[in-house]
């Protein structure tokens, strides 16, 4: 099964990233679909999702918890904590994503899209039975309403690709243009991926600031009601416009999807056992072993079930805020590394089980190689070889631990990096400067956290030996979120998502202008014209080799970079779930990924 699944993935990254020159001439004539690289796999107009199941029955509902608090229906601003649901299922955008290839787009809200051989430009037409669930038509006017609205008061990812528009504008009665400011690959899919508003709601509401107001959208679910804080329902809409689509048959046949909001991951799981969601994922191997023989399970009623994916691991774990003078020095970060005993921290709270995160693209053929940089990587790299770090060049790993708890070697090697940067230990045994300021900094972690919180409380002793004696602080979800907005830490916890498909969001995440500019998910605070450079020659790339170098060539100024503290990955999902619940038969190659859950699930009740 693994197996079948790892090839299938393999066979389709190969699809949809060949036969790139054959793409280029056919894209310049409108098309119902568009891939980063080269051709997507499916003809829209005679074939659902391949993990779509068309003949799934209607009906059941999907009840998911999440942490925290939620005081926004809003999605698309920075303003406030948005509520789950809103932006996946009660809006739409131009393009559908298949989660089935690295980075393909096909006709939902539009018909055809178009764009030119260097994509400077992407055109779109619109699907004339397209509607609103007011029962208003999509029209165009919409469209650039909503593209300029969020892309100049929208979030920051938003209007980072909106400053890369030169110009929309309407070109027919169903059809638009729009002209970027320079050649981008990704920019026209981010352009089908945008959300589609309905212009006649918002007149006379300031979007930028408006939070309390249900948006109407054209999606499969309508909000059913909002208990603001606690829970959000939508309820499948039987007159959605698009239910008869080719390329929608499978998905959407639950017919109510609730988020409820709980205090924390611990209360969450309570509420699981009881009944209360029907949806839970499991981020502990140890748990999933151990904690899984309450009475709904052994009954039958739960069913325990491990999803395969192929997508990077991301980065997850201790995040240094570089804005901060004592972390801007590189030899402090790695000591920070080094002094994290990893092989001691994972077999406490994992039993081991788990793999590291090796990279930021790690678990795919993203991932940095080992061993010194050779060929494409290291031309790319050439230019800024001066300025690189120790390491980007020549390789870098993170530092492996005994596995006892005291970690000598490498606690050694942290306090030789440490005073090399001008911290030693004093006679009272705490580090300092030669002019007498300890080495103090704050953690800031979100109430109800349990996993960052655990291994936060192994890693303070563990710099208690350096002579480090950091403070921790944990607050509430909206203090959390506002202090990440704010860069109001010295280190916290960060996790970010990274795709098959990388593009124009890594400048969000690593480039400089995301290094200042409040709301970035830049935690880091990294400001590297490398890292930049290299964002810059994976949109530029024209061939799967280039891109593939360039985006290796990104993992390695990142890694090397020494900003974060990585954790491990889960090589699968770990979902338990109410039997009536059924995911498909055809794992898709993203697995259990936003836009597969809840949308190709449904309900049928065990006989």
């Amino acid at each position: 099964m693994q197996g079948s699944v790892f090839f299938r993935a393999l066979a389709l990254v190969i699809l949809a990233f060949g036969g790139v020159s054959a793409g280029f001439s056919v894209q310049a004539e409108p098309m119902t679909g568009i891939a980063m690289q080269g051709l997507p796999a499916l003809d829209p107009a005679r074939m659902s999702l391949p993990y779509a199941n068309p003949e799934a029955p209607f009906g059941g509902r999907m009840r998911m918890g999440e942490p925290g608090r939620f005081d926004s229906l809003n999605p698309w601003i920075l303003q406030g904590r948005p509520a789950q649901g809103i932006s996946g299922y009660v809006t739409e955008s131009l393009m559908l994503r298949s989660f089935d290839e690295p980075f393909s787009l096909y006709g939902l809200l539009a018909e055809t899209i178009e764009t030119d051989a260097s994509r400077s430009s992407v055109a779109f037409t619109l699907r004339p039975e397209a509607r609103f669930s007011d029962g208003s038509p999509v029209t165009v006017e919409d469209v650039i309403w909503s593209f300029e609205t969020i892309g100049t008061a929208g979030g920051p990812r938003y209007q980072t690709a909106w400053k890369k528009v030169k110009s929309i504008r309407q070109t027919g009665p169903r059809s638009l243009r729009i002209d970027f400011t320079e050649p981008n690959r990704e920019l026209a899919l981010l352009m089908g991926l945008r959300p589609v508003l309905s212009k006649k709601q918002w007149q006379g509401h300031d979007f930028a600031s408006e939070t309390q107001m249900i948006p109407v959208g054209s999606g499969p679910y309508v909000v059913d009601k909002v208990d603001m804080g606690r829970s959000i329902t939508l309820r499948r809409n039987p007159d959605w416009w698009g239910k008869d689509l080719p390329i929608t048959r499978g998905l959407h046949h639950l017919d109510q999807l609730s988020w409820e909001y709980f205090g924390d991951q611990n209360v969450m799981f309570e509420a699981f056992k009881a009944g209360e969601i029907d949806l839970y994922r499991e981020g502990s191997a140890v748990n999933w072993d151990s904690e899984y023989d309450f009475p709904a399970l052994t009954a039958g009623r739960i069913v325990k079930e491990e999803i395969a994916h192929h997508q990077p691991s991301g980065i997850k774990g201790l995040v240094m805020n570089t804005r901060k003078p004592l972390f801007a020095d590189w030899r402090v970060r790695q000591a920070m590394i080094l002094a994290f005993n990893f092989e001691f921290v994972n077999k406490t709270l994992t039993g081991g089980r788990e793999p590291r995160i090796s990279s930021y693209f790690a678990n795919s053929a993203l991932a940095m190689p080992p061993g010194p940089a050779t060929g494409k990587i290291a031309a790319l790299l050439a230019p800024f070889a001066p300025d690189l770090l120790p390491g980007t060049l020549e390789g870098y790993a993170l530092p492996v631990a005994d596995g006892t708890a005291q970690n000598r070697r490498n606690m050694r090697a942290a306090s030789k990096l440490l005073e090399e940067a001008g911290w030693t230990a004093g006679d009272d045994g705490v580090l300092k400067t030669a002019a007498g300021t300890p080495f103090r900094f704050e953690i800031v972690l979100q109430q109800g956290a349990s996993e960052s919180q655990a291994v936060v409380d192994i890693y303070v002793e563990s710099l208690r030996r350096l002579g480090i004696f950091p403070k921790v602080t944990v607050v509430d979800d909206a203090q959390f979120q506002a202090r990440k907005t704010d860069y109001d830490f010295d280190m916290t916890w960060m996790f970010v998502a990274t795709s098959l498909a990388p593009g124009n969001e890594q400048y969000l995440y690593w480039g400089a202008q995301g290094a200042d500019a409040p709301g970035s998910r830049n935690l880091m605070g990294m400001h590297d014209p490398a890292a930049d450079a290299m964002i810059a020659a994976l949109l530029d790339a024209q061939t799967p080799e280039d891109y593939t170098a360039a985006v290796q060539a990104l993992d390695r100024v990142l890694t090397a970079g020494r900003y974060v503290i990585p954790i491990w990955y889960a090589p699968v999902a770990r979902v338990a779930h109410s039997r009536d619940l059924h995911f498909p038969a055809r794992v898709p190659l993203y697995g259990d990924w936003p836009g597969v859950t809840p949308d190709a699930w449904w309900h049928e009740a065990k006989k």
